[in-house]
């Protein structure tokens, strides 16, 4: 079993992309973040040709969370209950496989602006009940799944320069600790389960030629739960959609479960 995050940086644009890529990565479970449209202009149709069926919580312009499976999506959440917020940001849902129920979780976290903002404490404020509602779930889904655009390099060799970048956004102490904070819940992160290439990123800016000169970051990320960890065979960042024309800024990363 195959299951996919990637913040697509609006749907309406990069729907043939998605679709292209699900062609060749027929994955069971994708996790899109940063739809930017709203419900009523969410291509199910398209998708439900592609053999998926879909949860949304969309966003005129803004933000804007999508879960799609080949199986149908049960229990659906739309953002972190009992946690006021106008951004759409979440999207949980429950799909059924041979090994048993699997609870995803499909998060584009706030990015944050830069220390001292009010964007800033918005965020430091939103992790903390993400991580509240995630004990939660976790308590009540053995079988679980977070992944999404998270907005933090968790360590410095997930920067292209930590000395340079030291504690501006996505590496602050804070934003690390609410990292590790939801690994401390009993999550792991699939991705250094392995060993993997160095300078390995899953976000690069558009400007500068920072794909071209691999100046990129590692903010996407999936995490699994205890019960699921054994079964994690492999977990990668697949580049090649960041070489298309007109890319999203941001690149699949890619779990497998045995």
């Amino acid at each position: 079993m195959k299951l996919a995050t990637w913040n697509i940086n609006s749907l309406s644009v990069r729907l043939p992309q998605v679709l292209e890529w699900l062609a060749a990565n027929p994955v069971d479970v994708l996790g899109l973040q940063e739809l930017k449209l709203t419900d009523d202009k969410f291509p199910k149709d398209a998708l439900e040709e592609a053999g998926y069926h879909s949860a949304w919580f969309g966003q005129k312009t803004y933000n804007g969370v999508a879960l799609l499976s080949r199986s149908p999506i049960e229990d659906v959440v739309r953002n972190i209950p009992s946690h006021g917020d106008e951004q759409s940001r979440v999207i949980a849902g429950t799909v059924q496989t041979p090994q048993g129920p699997l609870r995803v979780i499909n998060c584009y976290f706030v990015n944050g602006q830069a220390p001292g903002t009010d964007k800033f404490t918005y965020k430091l404020g939103w992790l903390s009940a993400l991580e509240a509602w995630v004990k939660q779930e976790l308590e009540q889904h053995e079988r679980l799944v977070i992944m999404g655009d998270f907005n933090v390099a968790p360590e410095d060799r997930d920067s292209y320069d930590p000395v340079g970048l030291k504690d501006t956004i996505h590496h602050t102490v804070e934003e690390r600790d609410h990292f590790q904070r939801l690994l401390g819940l009993g999550l792991t992160d699939a991705y250094r389960m392995f060993e993997q290439p160095e300078k390995s990123y899953s976000w690069w800016d558009y400007r500068m030629l920072g794909f071209q000169k691999n100046r990129g970051l590692r903010i996407d990320h999936i995490l699994v739960s205890k019960a699921l960890q054994p079964s994690v065979t492999a977990c990668t960042i697949d580049r090649q959609p960041r070489k298309n024309k007109q890319p999203s800024d941001h690149t699949p990363v890619v779990v497998t479960l045995g």
